[in-house]
C-alpha cells in the first residue's frame, strides 16, 4: 500500500471515529466478581453452571435427573431397577463443517439403531444441532434443511471496514438470530421441558467473556422453568455459543445478583472448548447407582492435517494459524474426553470427518461444500464402522518393556 493510499486510509479511519463519536455499543454493568456465583438469568436457579466451578449443583442435577428417570419409568408400568442403558452424545463445533454431524445423525436413523440419548451436549454449531438430535430422528427433515439450504445470507452480513475498530464484530448475526428464531420456536421448547421432566438433559456451551470462564447451560431447566422469556433465553444460548468473537458480535445475557441487574457478555464455547461430556471435576462415585453408559461424540472437523500454500500476507497467516490451533484443541478435547470416559467406566465411541472426504472449501457456508458434507455424513454413519473406539493416533497399552531399558 502507497504512502498516499495509506494517509487515505487513515483519513477515513478518523472521519469514522469523529462521526461515531468515538463510541462503541453499549452494555450494561459487568457483574462483580464477589457476586459471580449469585447471578442468575430471570431467577432460574438451575439455569447454568460454571464447567470450572463448585461440581455439586452439576452433581445435585445429575442426581434429580436420575429420579426423573425412574419416575418416569415407574409411570410408564416399566422396571426402574436396574436403570436401563444410557447414551450420552456430545457435538462439537466446526461452523459450517456441523454439516458432517447433521448428515451422520440423519444417517444414523436409518440404521435403526440410533438411541434416544440420556443427556446431548453442544458447543458453537454443534449447540444448533443438540437440540434437534435431542428431540430424536422427527426433527431429522428440519435438521438438513438447516444444514443444505442455507447459505451464507442465512447466517451473517458484512460490515464495513470501519466495524473492525468501531463495532463488536466485523459480520452482523442478524440472519442467524433469525434463523435461529425460524427453528428455536415455542413448540421445540415445550417438546424440550417434555423430555426434562422425563429425566433426560441438553445442555449448551457458552463462554462468559468477562469472567473468562465456560458456562453449562440447563437448557431443559430454562424450558421447564416456565418463565415467560424462557424462549428469548434459550434463542440467546444458541446464538452465543456460535458467536465466534471478531467474527460475529458478542451476546450480553441480563442476570440478577442481590436485587441489582447486570449484563453477561457470552461468546462460542469454543474459545474454551470444541466440544464436552461434562466437567472432569464430577465425581461418578456420589452420583446414585448408574446403568451402563455409552459416550457418543461427534466432531464437526478433520484430525488429519490439511496441506496448503501459505500466502504471505498477514491476514492469510493469522487465519491458517487460527484454523491449526482449533484443529490441535479439536484432538486435545478428543483425547480429554476418551480418558474422561475410561476414569468412569464409560464406552467411547467418536466419529470425525475423515480424510477420504476431498470436497474443497471456497467461502464460509457454501452449500456446495455443505451439501456434499452433509451427504458423507449420512454415508459414514450407514458404513459398517462408523464409530472408532479409540482417538487416532492415541497409544492405549503398555507392552513388555525391551530388556535392558531404564526405569
Amino acid at each position: 500500500m502507497g504512502v498516499r493510499r495509506l494517509a487515505a486510509v487513515l483519513a477515513l479511519l478518523c472521519e469514522a471515529w469523529i462521526v461515531t463519536g468515538c463510541s462503541l455499543p453499549p452494555r450494561g454493568p459487568a457483574v462483580p466478581e464477589a457476586a459471580e456465583s449469585r447471578a442468575l438469568p430471570f431467577g432460574i436457579p438451575n439455569a447454568r453452571f460454571y464447567a470450572d466451578g463448585d461440581p455439586a449443583p452439576m452433581v445435585a442435577e445429575a442426581t434429580l435427573s436420575i429420579e426423573r428417570v425412574r419416575s418416569y419409568l415407574r409411570a410408564e408400568g416399566r422396571p426402574s431397577e436396574p436403570l436401563p442403558p444410557a447414551s450420552f452424545l456430545a457435538v462439537s463445533g466446526g461452523g459450517d463443517n456441523g454439516a458432517f454431524g447433521a448428515g451422520f445423525l440423519t444417517g444414523w436413523t436409518t440404521t435403526g439403531d440410533r438411541p434416544q440419548f440420556r443427556m446431548v451436549t453442544g458447543v458453537s454449531t454443534g449447540a444448533l444441532i443438540a437440540p434437534f438430535a435431542f428431540l430424536g430422528p422427527a426433527y431429522d427433515g428440519k435438521l438438513r434443511e438447516v444444514y443444505t439450504t442455507l447459505g451464507p445470507e442465512q447466517i451473517f452480513r458484512r460490515r464495513a471496514l470501519t466495524a473492525t475498530l468501531f463495532s463488536d464484530a466485523v459480520a452482523d448475526a442478524g440472519p442467524l438470530a433469525d434463523t435461529i428464531a425460524r427453528y428455536a420456536d415455542q413448540e421445540m421448547l415445550t417438546a424440550i421441558a417434555a423430555e426434562y421432566k422425563k429425566g433426560r438433559l441438553l445442555m449448551i456451551g457458552t463462554t462468559d467473556l468477562d469472567a473468562q470462564r465456560p458456562v453449562i447451560w440447563n437448557i431443559g431447566a430454562i424450558a421447564a422453568s416456565g418463565h415467560p422469556r424462557a424462549l428469548e433465553l434459550f434463542r440467546k444460548i444458541l446464538l452465543a455459543s456460535a458467536a465466534i468473537p471478531g467474527a460475529f458480535p458478542p451476546v450480553m445475557i441480563d442476570v440478577e445478583a442481590d436485587g441489582a441487574h447486570y449484563q453477561e457478555m457470552h461468546v462460542d464455547a469454543g474459545v474454551v472448548a470444541q466440544l464436552f461430556l461434562y466437567p472432569g471435576s464430577i465425581d461418578p462415585d456420589l452420583l446414585p447407582a448408574r446403568s451402563r453408559q455409552t459416550a457418543f461424540i461427534i466432531l464437526n472437523g478433520r484430525l488429519h492435517p490439511e496441506r496448503t500454500e501459505v500466502e504471505r500476507r498477514t491476514i492469510t497467516i493469522a487465519g491458517r494459524t487460527i484454523s491449526t490451533m482449533l484443529q490441535a484443541s479439536s484432538y486435545s478435547d478428543v483425547v480429554r474426553t476418551y480418558f474422561l470416559t475410561k476414569r468412569d467406566d464409560v464406552d467411547y465411541r467418536l466419529a470425525y470427518i475423515g480424510a477420504d472426504f476431498t470436497q474443497p472449501r471456497g467461502r464460509p457456508f457454501e452449500l456446495t461444500y455443505m451439501r456434499a458434507l452433509f451427504d458423507y455424513g449420512y454415508a459414514r454413519a450407514r458404513s459398517e464402522s462408523p464409530w472408532h473406539e479409540v482417538p487416532p493416533g492415541l497409544h492405549t497399552s503398555r507392552g513388555t518393556r525391551p530388556s535392558g531399558s531404564a526405569d
